[in-house]
């Protein structure tokens, strides 16, 4: 007699589930990665000019924070709901959801990280006859980028786990298999959609920071090591070391 296979017995785990679905498994996942990567992309897009009107007009800044926060705050389901008389059943709900999301943490980390930019580099700049966009794209943005990044990957990691709620309008990549798989009690296909999408938001955090540590090599510089105590003096006089903002103050005042 044939031993009963892990898809009758209904286990956990699987393997037999995972060759047989492979299909049905990749499917879900490009619709998981298309639609998380295009809601980061256009929530980037429309972050970026909220973020420069709150820095420019202060009395703009507190309705722009409030609206964002408030748009957070609302519940996945409800959202999704509010939005289904604009766009129908599509994918386009839940891209326009999860744009709403993410742009409570991508305005905030753009306003910090543009606060942060040191004044001495725009000083520098503005030395050169660096105009105001010039001195935004050239300066305050590459200075500004591990804060951006940061917010990128925070809005990521998001995105990814609230895509799987796009499965109530068909539209959730592994989420309308976790639905589904629920549904049926089918635990291989809730468990193997489940790993999927935590390993879609690991992977795609290493490839955020890979490529923030790519764009910010200055942040990859070790802090130079304590030295002892009898040149203690000797560093003193050096000074201290270049910092980042040094460094491009350096680069702008050379024309690079």
């Amino acid at each position: 007699m044939a031993a009963e296979s892990c898809l009758t017995r209904n286990e956990w785990i699987c393997g037999e589930y995972v060759s047989s679905r492979s299909d049905e498994l990749g499917d879900a996942l490009v619709e998981h990665v298309l639609i998380t990567a295009g809601a980061v992309g256009l929530a980037v897009l429309a972050a970026f000019p909220l973020a420069l009107v709150a820095r420019r007009w202060r009395l703009a800044a507190g309705p722009v924070l409030s609206l964002t926060t408030i748009l957070y705050t609302v519940p996945s389901l409800a959202m999704y709901a509010l939005l289904l008389p604009v766009f129908g059943i599509s994918a386009s709900v839940v891209v326009c959801g999860l744009v709403l999301y993410s742009l409570t943490v991508l305005v905030r980390n753009m306003l910090t990280g543009l606060a942060s930019v040191p004044d001495e580099a725009r000083e520098a700049a503005r030395g050169l006859g660096y105009g105001r966009v010039r001195l935004l794209f050239a300066v305050e943005l590459p200075l500004s980028l591990p804060a951006l990044m940061a917010g990128v990957r925070i809005a990521t990691v998001s995105a990814v786990s609230l895509t799987t709620v796009g499965a109530i309008v068909g539209h959730g990549g592994l989420g309308n298999l976790i639905y589904s798989g629920m549904d049926s009690y089918f635990k291989a296909q809730v468990l193997t959609a489940s790993v999927l999408c935590v390993l879609l938001a690991v992977t795609a955090d290493l490839l955020l920071l890979g490529a923030q540590r790519l764009l910010t090599p200055w942040t990859r510089h070790r802090a130079p090591r304590r030295a002892p105590r009898r040149d203690t003096a000797l560093d003193l006089a050096d000074g201290p070391a270049d910092g980042p903002a040094d460094n491009l103050a350096d680069n702008v005042a050379k024309g690079v």
